[in-house]
């Protein structure tokens, strides 16, 4: 199957990078290169820029479509939480603009195998890299009841996040969940007939929440921001899309955080910790995609892009 993602918020994304011709930029979230092939396109023969992505499809469909460009690409096969070694592996200390696009891409939900989407029937999987050995069978299977109570409820937001967590260990006491519509029968089974008729597919959410517990996106965002903004040249900037809400927490909290790093306390009249910004927040309300856009693409409804400038 074609890597085919639409990128979210592309042009937006560009214009809030200010590519300089001869600068050198980093995508830590490569996918299909959609945004990737918009800054090349922006390059100078003394641009440059890296792609990293875990998903071995995405490298190859990457590489294909950036060909073009030449030298002025190097494609990286890892989790973006180690750009900064990747980067330096490479001689690279700093970069002018890094963009993060999270989420799952749109060949990933629709290539079957890949187990991402309840709507094909094949085995829980759920893996960005396949590599890694935790699959979302082995959560689903493995996991203790508050466990996936908490995941359910913290990453897929889901009011029936407990009944979930019961029925699937109820369900597996008998014998082994398997498959994704093994599991959408459990979900099913768990949230009362009058809720499932509202608020889209009763799956949408716990396949969420074992997605991102599957990868430790969230664990992956949290302990990779600093590194990514102390890879950042002065004026460098970090564009972030995020499409859940925890996601967008841990952005714009950290990004508040590198603006005004001081832990004084307030009723001190002058700062004393000695602690001094790293960069502003340059949109202080997230970009959101027009309308326009969501009506094409309807995936893009819950993007949010929000930009930090280094100093």
């Amino acid at each position: 199957m074609e890597f085919r993602h639409t990128s979210v918020l592309l042009e937006e994304t560009i214009n809030a990078l200010n590519i300089k011709p001869d600068g050198v930029y980093l995508d830590g979230t490569l996918g299909g290169g959609g945004h990737a092939c918009e800054v090349c396109r922006r390059l100078g023969d003394g641009g440059r820029f890296y792609g990293i992505d875990q998903d071995e499809a995405a490298v190859e469909a990457a590489g294909k479509r950036l060909e073009e460009f030449g030298e002025k690409v190097t494609i990286i096969r890892d989790n973006y939480c180690n750009a900064r070694e990747a980067l330096r592996a490479r001689g690279v200390e700093n970069v002018d603009g890094i963009v993060l696009d999270l989420g799952v891409s749109s060949y990933q939900l629709d290539t079957v195998e890949r187990g991402f989407s309840y709507k094909y029937d094949t085995t829980l999987d759920m893996r960005m890299d396949q590599r890694q050995k935790l699959t979302a069978r082995d959560i689903v299977n493995e996991y203790d009841e508050q466990s996936l109570y908490r995941i359910i409820r913290d990453y897929g937001e889901d009011q029936f996040a407990r009944n979930i967590a019961k029925h699937i260990v109820q369900t597996r006491a008998k014998k082994p969940v398997e498959t994704t519509f093994e599991l959408n029968e459990i979900i099913k089974a768990a949230i009362p007939a009058k809720m499932r008729a509202v608020g889209g597919h009763p799956s949408k959410r716990t396949f969420q929440a074992i997605r991102i517990e599957c990868n430790h996106e969230l664990d992956v965002l949290r302990d990779s921001l600093q590194d990514l903004i102390d890879l950042l040249n002065p004026w460098g900037r970090l564009c972030i899309i995020t499409f859940h809400s925890l996601e967008d927490r841990i952005v714009k909290n950290f990004f508040r955080e590198m603006e005004n790093p001081c832990t004084c306390p307030p009723e001190f009249p002058v700062c004393i910790c000695g602690k001094i910004p790293y960069g502003k927040v340059v949109t202080r309300k997230p970009i959101l995609p027009t309308q326009e856009e969501t009506g094409e693409n309807p995936r893009s409804k819950s993007a949010k892009l929000r930009v930090f400038e280094r100093i």
